[in-house]
């Protein structure tokens, strides 16, 4: 499994808006809607579910990155959304440091073998410096979804 199996290039997102972390979620939420992967109305429960998941431990895995991640009823396949934010958002990561890369990744509920696949694809991609560095200066969605490809 690689991003591109579950990363669509309508689903990448620079300069988000929001520095906190509910209204970023909740950006990143919306960018399945805008892609017409996610109805207008499942927006709000879903937000809901990752913000519960993030009361379990935050996703800001540290280095200006986030993976936000849930299982959910009522999707058939993997869906991720890739979001960059310039000003970064107050996450509660692990080092301390506001996020600036986050990768929202939502999976059905049966699905746990992919969902760890997926998000061992995304850690091993967003772990490395060169590649955040790329995001985090990439112009437009079409740079960022050249890397994503490039990654095979």
């Amino acid at each position: 499994m690689k991003i591109k199996d579950f990363l669509s290039k309508d689903c990448i997102k620079l300069n988000l808006e929001n520095t906190d972390k509910e209204g970023h979620i909740a950006e990143l939420v919306d960018i399945f809607v805008q892609a017409g992967t996610l109805k207008e109305s499942e927006a709000p429960s879903v937000v809901a579910k990752v913000m519960e998941r993030e009361q379990m431990g935050s996703t800001g895995i540290g280095e200006g990155v986030s993976i936000p991640h849930i299982k959910i009823d009522g999707i058939d396949s993997i869906r991720g959304a890739l979001g960059v934010s310039s000003k970064g958002v107050e996450f509660d990561a692990l080092d301390g440091e506001p996020v600036y890369i986050s990768f929202l990744l939502l999976t059905p509920e049966s699905a746990t073998n992919e969902h760890l696949k997926a998000l061992s694809e995304i850690s091993l991609f967003l772990k490395d410096e060169y590649y955040r560095d790329d995001l985090r200066n990439a112009e437009n969605t079409k740079q960022v979804y050249k890397l994503i490809k490039r990654l095979g």
